[in-house]
């Protein structure tokens, strides 16, 4: 999941919890919005997370094509 589908999920899962009030016969909207939430907070880390890591891996690999230490 990419970052800036994590953060939509996370905004529209907001609008759901706080923003909506309409009443639909078997689906609670602030649990489905709690859950989208979490969805997209748990996505954004680990988006976050593989950036990060891919970036090291990138950095790594032009020092040793250069030959620099550190």
């Amino acid at each position: 999941m990419t970052i800036g589908a994590s953060i939509f999920l996370a905004a529209l899962g907001a609008i759901l919890k706080y923003a909506i009030e309409d009443n639909i016969s078997g689906i609670d909207l602030g649990a489905v919005g709690t859950i989208l939430i979490v969805a997209g907070v748990v996505g954004l880390i680990v988006g976050l997370a593989l950036v990060m890591s891919n970036r090291d891996g990138v950095r790594d690999e032009r020092d040793r094509v250069r030959g620099d230490r550190f």
